[in-house]
């Protein structure tokens, strides 16, 4: 299977997450639904047809219509990071990356709890890394995605968007950030002060719930792949909502995580997943924090 990356970024994708922001009138917005829903539809689109001419076919159409909008073309980045479950986080030289501060403006995520605000340019984070795609492309699956910054409701946002497939044992779609805003100085952080994770997120779609994941790494964790502490949470669609994981919560998967205790005095990497079944998505996510009960 030939790999090809299609997580796009938010720059990228301008036109398409305007599908997320209220249009003036409500002709303007069943226009600009539509157009919006074209768009999100043909880059989803997958074909069941095993034979290679055909998925050849069916991704220079795509990469046709991108063209015709403007979404690629020379001087272009398409090169959004994508990997396996649990891979290293890629680099995304988008044009936005020359806005980057000093890594010295950025807070520590454990000094003030706070992963991603949504404070800085996509894809970085307010606490000084950045936020990566991936799917089980590269282990063989046939899953894709995109991630980009748009606004849902008012609110501006992390979106992932894409299409879970279990095809030849694939089954996932990620985004994921390192926790060391200086890898040059560590690569862990230590969040022994903090409780656990906490999201606001929202989730489009048509049934009544969804489950998500949010995982991980730390030094206990043996394998680059398939190894990390999971937790799963549920969301219904149409709203935000605040989810709180505590860390007695996540359970170890993969050599090393699945005989170990949850230490979080080492934390490396955090990714949020749509995981282990087909499915459609659009989720929204707002802030990524640590918490502490009171």
């Amino acid at each position: 299977m030939k790999i090809q990356a299609i997580l796009i970024s938010s720059v990228l994708l301008e036109r398409s997450a305007r599908a997320f922001q209220p249009t003036p009138s409500s002709t303007a917005r069943a226009s600009h639904h539509h157009a919006s829903k074209d768009i999100i539809t043909s880059m989803l689109q997958t074909s069941d047809d095993n034979s290679v001419s055909e998925k050849e076919k069916h991704r220079a159409n795509v990469m046709t219509f991108l063209r015709k909008k403007g979404a690629v073309g020379k001087n272009k980045d398409f090169s959004t990071a994508m990997g396996v479950d649990e891979g290293p986080v890629g680099k995304n030289r988008s044009e936005v990356m020359g806005m980057q501060k000093a890594k010295d403006a950025y807070q520590w995520c454990t000094d003030t709890g706070i992963i991603d605000d949504i404070s800085e340019t996509f894809p970085l984070t307010s606490s000084g890394s950045e936020w990566a795609g991936f799917t089980d492309q590269v282990a063989g699956g046939e899953s894709i995605g995109k991630l980009l910054r748009s606004e849902i409701d008012g609110r501006q946002c992390n979106i992932m968007t894409g299409k879970v497939s279990t095809f030849n044992d694939g089954g996932f779609i990620q985004m994921a950030t390192e926790l060391s805003k200086d890898p040059a100085q560590t690569l862990t952080v230590d969040a022994s002060e903090w409780d656990g994770v906490e999201l606001d997120v929202y989730f489009r779609g048509e049934q009544e719930k969804e489950n998500f994941d949010v995982h991980i790494k730390n030094t206990s964790c043996e394998r680059r792949f398939g190894c990390s502490y999971r937790a799963t949470f549920e969301v219904h669609p149409g709203e935000w909502q605040t989810v709180r994981l505590p860390f007695t919560e996540f359970a170890g998967h993969g050599p090393g995580a699945d005989e170990s205790k949850f230490v979080r005095s080492e934390l490396r990497r955090l990714s949020i997943v749509a995981i282990g079944k087909p499915m459609e998505v659009c989720f929204g996510i707002g802030k990524v924090a640590f918490y502490k009960d009171k």
